[in-house]
């Protein structure tokens, strides 16, 4: 079974493509430089594809940064810091970048296809506090209604499917997977500020660090603070 693993080189996409691979599949992983200010996540995805020894794994190139819209694509946009988790789950936050997994999943579909894979995999998770519009599961159901309705594959009845593991599941039980699976956290990055050191205080890193924590972990990524 051949499979395309959405890797951005963090926690949760590097727990799916070890996942894909405990699931049979050759994978093929594709990482998306759109521009993004944590652009350490791509050495890690790199670092991960070649750890996992996987099929293939391409860089698609592109520039959000001439819409912005996100603290991830416009440095004038600062970063939240420091925020509890329940701060963290009023809003959606200004890290939100816009359409961001439709235009990673439009990507991906026609990879897929152009490969005749069966699957696409991405570690979306509805539980994270952000709570991003695309990272629920409605959103899913209407992306795989996309993937059966505007390909060849779908049309002739053998539509590309779309597995999301983690998107039920807490950052906890992410990490406990992905200790079963022999996921390398030391090459993953989660951190959304640009720097060679993860910062320790912006969202993305306070749930990591908060679920380590919890279970009673050492994360071995270095932290600024």
């Amino acid at each position: 079974m051949k499979a395309v693993i959405l890797l951005s080189g963090g926690l949760d996409s590097s727990t799916i493509l070890y996942k894909a691979q405990a699931d049979g599949c050759e994978c093929h992983a594709i990482s998306f430089d759109y521009q993004q200010r944590h652009r350490q996540e791509l050495k890690s995805a790199l670092a991960v594809a070649q750890k996992a020894t996987i099929a293939q794994h391409q860089v698609v190139n592109f520039d959000l940064r001439q819409w912005g819209g996100s603290a991830l694509t416009d440095d004038t946009i600062d970063l939240p810091q420091e925020r509890s988790l329940d701060e963290m789950s009023q809003n959606i936050p200004v890290t939100y970048v816009p359409a961001r997994n439709t235009i990673f999943l439009s990507f991906a579909l026609g990879y897929a296809e152009a490969i005749a894979a069966e699957r696409v995999y991405i570690g979306v998770n509805a539980l994270d506090y952000s709570g991003y519009p695309d990272c629920r599961p409605d959103y899913i159901e209407a992306m795989q209604e996309v993937f059966r309705l505007g390909t060849k594959q779908g049309r002739e009845g053998q539509p590309i499917k779309i597995v999301a593991p983690l998107i039920n599941l807490k950052k906890t039980e992410i990490i406990q997977l992905g200790n079963q699976l022999g996921v390398p956290w030391e090459l993953t990055w989660s951190c959304y500020a640009a720097g060679d050191v993860a910062c320790g205080v912006c969202d993305s890193c306070r749930l990591r660090l908060a679920a380590f924590a919890e279970l009673g972990l050492v994360d071995p990524l270095t932290y600024a603070s």
